[in-house]
């Protein structure tokens, strides 16, 4: 596993951060031309969104890397997962299970893989470890950036995809029930209700880092 760096020679002043750069103005004339239902779709996930950035004003890089409490969580990393979690989703949306797949390698159970004893952990498993985590050549700008680019493509998705109703068979993995199907509205909602979720992880978080809170 990859730390993040101690190198205070690395760290970066504090930024102040925005949830994002569209305007109020721009916001409402885009939904303007969407069903109810998307509009409040996509105003319940840009307020998850909002929460979450939030957490991270005013923080250095290195602060963004910090794991506080007991947990190994750190705020730039559950940034990073959030972002990570809604673009899988939304390729999903567009592409189906193949978009999330899971395989392992070659004589690799899904129990060695759980367990941590695997021979060989496969991509998608390193992947998903390293965004929970601040890496050396991250930066707080270079991931809320990222975050802002998928939120929009999200938007995107979400305003153009013809039903919402329209069903994609979940991938095989141990934590997805055979034969489950997801709808492209039941995606939004579990992307609004883990980025919600972890709002409030980092909320917690930044609060035991130095005091403030989000609210």
């Amino acid at each position: 596993m990859l730390a993040p760096s101690d190198d205070e020679n690395d760290q970066k002043d504090p930024i102040t951060v925005t949830a994002s750069t569209t305007t109020p103005t721009t916001l409402d004339a885009e939904r303007a031309d969407l069903d109810a239902e998307r509009a409040d779709l996509l105003a319940e996930l840009a307020a998850a969104r909002a929460a979450l950035i939030k957490t991270v004003q005013e923080l250095s890089d290195e602060q963004a890397g910090e794991r506080p409490t007991a947990s190994t969580l750190c705020l730039g990393g559950l940034i990073k997962h959030v972002a990570f979690i809604e673009e899988g989703w939304m390729r999903f949306v567009l592409e189906g299970p193949s978009a999330l797949r899971y395989d392992l390698p070659e004589g690799v159970t899904w129990a060695d893989l759980m367990s941590g004893t695997a021979k060989e952990f496969p991509q998608w498993a390193i992947d998903s470890q390293n965004n929970f985590q601040m890496l050396p050549d991250d930066t707080l700008a270079g991931v809320l950036e990222r975050y802002e680019q998928v939120a929009a493509r999200s938007t995107e998705v979400i305003s153009t995809v013809p039903d919402l109703s329209a069903t994609h068979p979940l991938p095989e993995a141990p934590w997805n029930e055979p034969g489950a199907e997801h709808s492209v509205r039941r995606v939004i909602m579990h992307v609004i209700a883990e980025t919600a979720q972890h709002a409030g992880h980092a909320d917690i978080i930044r609060e035991t880092l130095d005091g403030q809170t989000s609210s």
